[in-house]
């Protein structure tokens, strides 16, 4: 499509910036999947990036936010995170719980070590960016 607009604040390059080189790495890798995705999805036009809690966020028009993360507490992997009141990451775990690690209702969990599954994953990010244009189909429409 390669028409998408995203709009972002400098704060989101400082947050980037924060990270130990081998997360940062794994965070500009994730938000490239982010931006790719969004740039494959005919419906989303503009894509908005911000921080939200400190963290990468990402939200179009009719989508829900995701927001990605490397903590301290947890230096050995990193996590893609979906609004949990939503329908998102239970039904994430019902289709492709052979695929990822989640955390509750809210992440999906990545290790350093390992290659993220791309294809399947960016799926997930296009259901979360068209959120409420799917949300009444079943399995969102994945």
């Amino acid at each position: 499509m390669e028409n998408l607009i995203i709009e972002t604040t400098p704060d989101v390059e400082s947050a980037f910036n924060k990270y130990p080189a081998s997360a940062r790495k794994k965070m500009v890798a994730l938000r490239s999947l982010i931006i790719e995705t969004a740039n494959e999805t005919e419906q989303v036009p503009t894509l908005e990036e911000t921080l939200k809690w400190g963290e990468p966020s990402y939200i179009a028009k009719h989508g829900s936010t995701v927001r990605i993360d490397w903590k301290k507490k947890t230096p050995d992997q990193y996590a893609i995170y979906f609004t949990c009141s939503t329908e998102l990451v239970p039904t994430f775990k019902r289709l492709y719980s052979d695929v990822f690690e989640f955390e509750g209702d809210r992440a999906i969990i990545f290790h350093m070590d390992e290659e993220i599954p791309k294809v399947v994953l960016k799926k997930c990010i296009a259901a979360a960016l068209m959120y409420h244009k799917v949300k009444q189909l079943p399995t969102l429409g994945l």
